[in-house]
């Protein structure tokens, strides 16, 4: 019926993280496909949980035809290169341009909507900027985003649609890159054009252990969401933030759509006031890494499932190094034997094990090279229990159809306490990081992952109870321990949190 320009550009920056984010780090393959090209994009992204794959689908379904141009992910860490950004904005930009002059009608993009770069506070709304700068403002321009975006007033103006996820862990990503296929439909068949929009920011910002949608309040939240998209109202979403990013915007968003102002309004307000009345129970608490491991100890003695810690703030997936060493010294000073901890990030480390060979026994250095600001690197003697090349099919709901490649891994034991060391970087929210190199999850008395909430889409079934962990990382959790500098003032730096003042 009609031929679709598609696109993508994800990053989720972290502005207080030390790793910056070059274009090789958008070339690399590591738990989502690198930088793919044209009609690759056909093949790589259907059979995956990615938004895109879900649009190129549901286009398909619908009698559409798709132009692919590019799409590109890179793990979380701190700010995208000017050099990576410029880049990759013009071969996106150039490249939908080429498929409109070739007679494409639309444009769908997939971004994540939190991209900082070194020269751009608002990575995506300059992309949608200077995209409706080359093709104009009568073209339909429909975009999904992660869960985790801050929303600004400039991807609002110059979008016919912002589409969020409704889930944390994302395993609607493919669901929300659907029901983005359903509202350009809408758009193209004119059933419903010329949509009102409604732009509401609220100035709190939340910690991403209080957003996971499996638990209160989050999952009575994106109810009330799913629910609210009847009748004028074509489609809303809830956006809490990501607060590592130290810019002007950052913070929740609702973003509603409908067939008149009025209705947009209302909407936007409902959900909006649903919000602050619930802001309180945003809150998690958290313990410490040796009151965790004390804690899982003494738990494990009456518990028949594994006793899962979170190792919330050296979490990849939000710009943390998973190089920390905190949680485990503290497994192995607590001697928590049994224990399993994964995934860290050391390709020195790996590449000496696999030098070494399975079962010799090793001194190293083990992490903290990377974040400064917590425990120094591990140093012991460690065997090598366990050799992978790190590459495994996830099957898990977040990461499940994609193809993992973590480079050389390794299972390095030392008191028993054994932990999963690769050279790339992936959270640990899928089973199959672990059964890849000879462990079942299930089979473990103590579980450690260095994931914030992910984790828990494929975890939550195996584990008795979860520990949040707050050990020193580059993520931190609480946005009262961030020094913003860019972030507007008055916003409360947590739920019912201090109110931001800049110096």
């Amino acid at each position: 019926m009609a031929r679709i320009a598609i696109a993508g550009f994800m990053h989720e920056t972290n502005t207080f993280a030390p790793v910056l984010t070059t274009y090789e780090h958008f070339e690399q393959a590591e738990g989502f496909p690198g930088l793919t090209q044209g009609a690759d994009m056909l093949s790589v992204f259907p059979p995956a949980n990615i938004a895109t794959g879900g649009f190129i689908r549901q286009a398909q379904a619908l009698g559409h035809d798709i132009a692919p141009v590019l799409w590109c992910a890179a793990v979380p860490a701190g700010y995208v290169t000017e050099d990576a950004y410029e880049r990759i904005v013009a071969m996106i930009i150039d490249g939908l341009v080429a498929e409109v002059e070739k007679g494409a009608v639309a444009i769908y993009l997939d971004l994540h909507g939190a991209m900082v770069a070194q020269h751009q506070q608002d990575g995506e709304g300059e992309l949608l900027r200077r995209l409706r700068e080359r093709i104009g403002d009568g073209m339909p321009v429909v975009v999904s985003l992660d869960l985790h975006v801050n929303i600004t007033e400039l991807m609002v103006a110059h979008a016919d649609a912002l589409i969020g996820f409704r889930t944390y862990p994302h395993i609607d990503m493919a669901e929300t890159g659907k029901r983005s296929a359903d509202h350009m439909h809408m758009i193209l068949t004119e059933a419903r054009p010329q949509q009102a929009k409604a732009f509401r920011k609220l100035d709190f910002l939340g910690p991403l252990t209080g957003q996971c949608t499996m638990v209160e309040p989050s999952k009575s939240l994106y109810d009330l969401v799913a629910a609210m998209q009847e009748g004028p109202v074509s489609t809303i979403s809830y956006t809490p933030g990501f607060h590592p990013a130290d810019i002007l915007e950052c913070g929740p968003a609702v973003v509603a759509y409908a067939d008149d102002q009025e209705s947009a309004d209302a909407a936007a307000d409902r959900l909006r006031d649903w919000v602050l009345e619930h802001e309180g129970e945003f809150a998690v608490p958290m313990l410490s890494p040796a009151e965790a491991v004390s804690k899982a100890r003494g738990m494990h003695n009456s518990a028949s499932r594994t006793i899962v810690l979170a190792d919330i703030q050296d979490n990849s997936g939000a710009g943390g190094t998973s190089d920390t060493t905190g949680l485990l010294k503290a497994l192995v000073e607590g001697n928590a034997e049994g224990a399993v901890l994964g995934h860290l990030t050391d390709p020195a480390a790996a590449k000496a094990a696999h030098a070494a060979g399975l079962g010799a026994e090793i001194e190293l250095s083990l992490g903290g090279k990377l974040f400064e600001g917590g425990d120094p690197p591990f140093t012991a003697t460690f065997r090598v229990a366990a050799l992978s090349d790190g590459q495994f099919l996830c099957t898990g709901p977040f990461y499940g159809g994609n193809n993992a490649k973590l480079g050389k891994t390794a299972v390095l034991e030392i008191g028993g306490v054994r932990v999963v060391v690769c050279e790339g970087r992936m959270q640990a929210a899928d089973k199959e990081m672990f059964r890849h190199i000879g462990i079942e999850p299930d089979q473990v008395p103590i579980l450690c992952l260095k994931s914030s909430v992910h984790f828990r889409g494929d975890f939550t079934d195996i584990a008795e109870d979860i520990l949040v962990v707050e050990a020193p990382g580059a993520f931190i959790d609480r946005p009262a321990k961030n020094a913003y500098r860019n972030l507007r003032p008055g916003v409360r730096l947590g739920p019912l949190g201090p109110v931001h003042q800049p110096e």
